[in-house]
């Protein structure tokens, strides 16, 4: 662990920092004995809040994580501190990379062949050739594409492989489309359904409402012809 003998920001270097933090800038310190395991180790200074609401009121970034301070737990880095700051926790040796899998088919050696020999002791038997297993990689899936098309107040589905229709068109109900929609976060896609609906829906009561109505005349007829006869 790296200590300083340093206690603590003192009131004009607070001052300095506040006007670095209001500048735009993330003025550099070095953690204190007070600050624990850390004490050596450099964070920058990203705020500076209310010192009458907490004792650690020092916002100082550390590594990826922001938090607060008091002014005891911290002090201006010295020159060169970077340096410490890279040494104090070096980086952990990358992991080896796993190869991803091959789908690989695996051609079976021919049997070898045995050359007998007649009456030549002497004579040598050539070595049998082996032929090298060949490997080769499956070959990949054509794309999957699936098709949701409104047109002419119907809502259709279709997929293919490829070049292979797998489903011709077909009507599903509006229900459907839009619980299909939802499980795609795509912004602006599911807005424009929802606008599709409100405008099928309004249709919709339009012509309920024009039924009713005709209904009603139906029944007013038919309770004029009821009192005649």
């Amino acid at each position: 662990m790296v200590t300083t003998g340093v206690r603590g920001l003192s009131t004009d270097e607070l001052q300095v920092i506040r006007d670095g933090v209001d500048a735009g800038r993330k003025p550099r310190v070095q953690f204190t004995e007070s600050a624990g395991q850390i004490a050596g180790q450099i964070g920058q200074v990203v705020a500076l809040t209310d010192p009458a609401e907490s004792d650690e009121w020092v916002v100082v970034r550390f590594g990826r994580d922001e938090l607060p301070f008091s002014p005891a737990d911290l002090q201006v880095a010295p020159r060169g501190a970077a340096a410490k700051k890279a040494a104090a926790k070096p980086e952990p040796d990358p992991e080896p990379a796993v190869p991803e899998p091959e789908f690989l088919i695996d051609k079976p050696l021919p049997e070898e062949k045995k050359v007998e020999t007649v009456d030549k002791p002497e004579s040598v038997v050539p070595a049998p050739r082996k032929a090298a297993a060949k490997t080769a990689k499956a070959k990949a899936p054509a794309g999957l594409t699936v098709i949701l098309a409104y047109a002419e107040g119907e809502w259709t589905v279709a997929a293919s492989q490829g070049t292979k229709a797998l489903a011709k068109p077909y009507v599903i109900k509006p229900a459907e489309a839009l619980r299909m929609v939802s499980l795609v976060d795509v912004p602006g896609v599911q807005e424009a359904v929802e606008q599709i609906m409100a405008s099928e829906r309004a249709d919709a009561e339009q012509q309920a409402s024009r039924l009713r109505a005709e209904l009603a005349e139906i029944e007013a007829r038919l309770a004029e012809l009821g009192e005649a006869g």
